[in-house]
């Protein structure tokens, strides 16, 4: 199935609505970093967030050490940015 990729102008229209995430690999990807007091607080989020992903079938690239949780979000469908990474952001936002 095919998705659509965003237009730079939807792309970055986006970006302004999602807080703290940047642009990633040229603009085809969105990228944010957090930070929890522990590991088992960075486990749970990365717990939660995969549960978010399963139910939209849209998986984030993630690495994980500590108490840091760096997540990349792209469509390789799109060969870059989409409404899914969007919507993923936007609710990864919301567990916070």
């Amino acid at each position: 199935m095919s998705v659509a990729k965003l237009t730079e102008a939807e792309r970055d229209d986006a970006l302004i609505q999602l807080d703290g995430w940047t642009l990633g690999r040229d603009g085809a990807a969105i990228e944010r970093t957090f930070k929890f007091a522990n590991f088992v607080e960075a486990f749970g989020f990365m717990t939660s967030v995969a549960i978010l992903a399963e139910k939209q079938d849209h998986h984030p690239e993630w690495f994980n050490v500590y108490n840091r949780v760096e997540i990349t979000l792209t469509t390789h469908d799109a060969d870059g940015l989409s409404q899914r990474d969007i919507k993923l952001a936007k609710a990864i936002e919301e567990l916070l």
